[in-house]
């Protein structure tokens, strides 16, 4: 019975909250575009200086000259828990709502940049390469950001509505504990996803090289 009504509650918050929601989605797809776009617009010098390096990095994969699993589960929690930390504490600001907005919309660009700079330098096995490094573990940090994001711009409204509304008086302490709660569901996702990240991904990378490069 909880349980049911537990659901019902969540499903009630995206429904109330969907417009907020997709326009996270939007921005973060535009953020894509946008990275994609930049590839585009780079001068083949650039191209083939940035492509020299990757090579380089996939030389390294292949040859297993990578940090450790662990180093790099290390690293990627990190970093994914730090942004994610960022954006949840810029939600509690009330200055913090466009700076929120624009880390999101980075994070598609550097999402769209890399696979868009595969794709326009490797084709097809650049796709696959893509495919296999970084779409395992963002199936789970990209609906993560997104909701975390989401979640933190409903929550900067509600303080900027109770800062400067006075008659907003709806009791701020229970949204702050779901929120608090959001960020802890948050991180344990970026763990798994930071595992796939070191464990997996550079073994299906590793493989698909062996292929590519035959």
């Amino acid at each position: 019975m909880k349980k049911r009504l537990y659901q019902n509650d969540v499903a009630s918050y995206f429904r109330e909250h969907s417009s907020i929601f997709l326009f996270i989605v939007i921005l973060f797809l535009m953020g894509v575009i946008f990275g994609a776009i930049v590839v585009n617009s780079m001068s083949i010098t650039q191209k083939e200086d940035l492509f020299y390096y990757l090579s380089q990095f996939f030389s390294q994969i292949s040859n297993g000259k990578v940090a450790e699993n662990h180093d790099q589960f290390t690293q990627s929690f990190l970093h994914n828990s730090k942004y994610i930390g960022v954006i949840w504490i810029l939600g509690i600001s009330i200055i913090g709502l466009p700076v929120i907005l624009i880390l999101l919309f980075i994070k598609g660009m550097v999402v769209g940049f890399t696979v868009g700079f595969l794709v326009s330098q490797m084709k097809w096995n650049g796709f696959m390469l893509a495919f296999v490094s970084i779409m395992p573990q963002n199936l789970i940090i990209i609906p993560v950001f997104i909701i975390m994001a989401a979640l933190s711009v409903i929550f900067s409204l509600r303080m900027i509505k109770r800062q400067f509304l006075k008659k907003y008086g709806e009791p701020i302490l229970p949204f702050f504990k779901r929120y608090i709660f959001a960020f802890l569901a948050a991180i344990i996702f970026i763990s798994a996803a930071s595992g796939i990240e070191a464990y997996l991904s550079p073994w299906l990378m590793n493989a698909m090289l062996g292929i590519t490069f035959l």
